[in-house]
C-alpha cells in the first residue's frame, strides 16, 4: 500500500509508524485508519518492535470531525465497528512489543490509540485528554477498557466526565503511562528503548503479554497454570538457550526471537 497519511519506516528492526497528518494535528480519518491497519501488519511480518508517534507537535488529536459530511445522520457506531476496532484489535493481538511514542497532544481517540500499545512513553510536553463529554459523547476507542485498568476507576471516570488534560508526568504517577521524559531527551530515548526490545528475546515478549491479559479474567490458580504453560514454552525456545549460555560466558546475548 502507498501510504500518504502516514509514514513507514524500517530501520534495525524497528518499525516506526508515524501519523503524518500535522495540519490537523494527525486526526484520524477513514483513509489514516485504513493505512494504520495495513502498517501495523506490515510490521508484524518484518519487524521485532513496533513505534507508534506523530508528526509535528502532536501525537493524535482524535477523530477528524471535519469528515463528518451530516452530523444529523452519522453513524459513529458502524465508524467504530468497521474502521476502528480492526486497527485496536490489530494493535492489541500484535505478536510484537508496540510502544507507543507520545510527542504532544492525544486526544480524544488519539489517546485511546495510545493506550492499546503495550507501553506508552510520553514527552514531558504531551498531554492525555479524554475529549468525548466536551461534544456529547463517550470515550471510544477502547477507551473504558484501557483507562480503569491503567489508572484506577476512580481516575477513569475524572478524565472521562471533566474531560480535563492529563499531563505527561501525571499520567506516569498514576500508572497510566510508563514513563514520561524531558522533551530534549525524548528522541534519543525512544531510539534507546526501542532498540532495546527489538534486541530482545522476542518470542518471550509475545508470552508476556498473553500472561498479562489474561490475568483480568483468572483467579489465581487458573493464572499459575496459565504461567507454567507459557513458561514451558519459553524454556524450550532457542532464545532461553542463547539467554543461559550468555549469562554464563558472561556477554551480551544474540537473541533471535525463537
Amino acid at each position: 500500500m502507498k501510504y500518504e497519511t502516514i509514514l513507514y519506516d524500517l530501520h534495525n528492526d524497528v518499525a516506526t509508524i508515524t501519523l503524518n497528518r500535522p495540519d490537523v494535528r494527525n486526526g484520524l480519518n477513514t483513509q489514516c485508519r485504513h493505512e494504520l491497519l495495513n502498517a501495523v501488519k506490515c510490521a508484524e511480518a518484518e519487524a521485532r518492535v513496533i513505534v507508534l508517534t506523530g508528526a509535528g507537535k502532536g501525537f493524535c488529536s482524535g477523530q477528524d470531525l471535519s469528515e463528518i459530511d451530516d452530523i444529523h445522520t452519522v453513524d459513529l457506531s458502524t465508524v467504530l465497528q468497521d474502521e476502528y476496532e480492526p486497527l485496536l484489535k490489530a494493535i492489541y493481538d500484535c505478536k510484537l512489543p508496540t510502544i507507543a511514542a507520545v510527542n504532544g497532544a492525544a486526544a480524544g481517540a488519539g489517546a485511546n490509540l495510545a493506550l492499546a500499545c503495550d507501553v506508552v512513553i510520553a514527552a514531558h510536553s504531551a498531554v492525555f485528554l479524554q475529549a468525548f463529554t466536551r461534544i456529547g459523547l463517550i470515550p471510544d476507542a477502547g477507551g473504558t477498557y484501557w483507562l480503569p485498568r491503567q489508572m484506577g476507576f476512580s481516575r477513569a471516570m475524572g478524565a472521562a466526565l471533566f474531560a480535563e488534560p492529563v499531563t505527561a508526568q501525571q499520567a506516569a504517577d498514576w500508572g497510566m503511562i510508563w514513563e514520561a521524559v524531558a522533551d530534549e531527551d525524548f528522541p534519543a530515548h525512544m531510539t534507546k528503548r526501542a532498540s532495546h526490545l527489538a534486541s530482545g528475546p522476542t518470542k518471550a515478549y509475545a508470552l508476556v503479554k498473553t500472561a498479562m491479559r489474561n490475568s483480568f479474567d483468572n483467579d489465581v490458580y487458573q493464572q499459575l497454570t496459565l504461567e507454567a504453560e507459557l513458561q514451558g514454552i519459553a524454556g524450550k525456545s532457542d532464545d532461553f538457550i542463547e539467554g543461559v549460555t550468555a549469562f554464563l560466558e558472561k556477554r551480551k546475548p544474540n537473541y533471535k526471537g525463537r
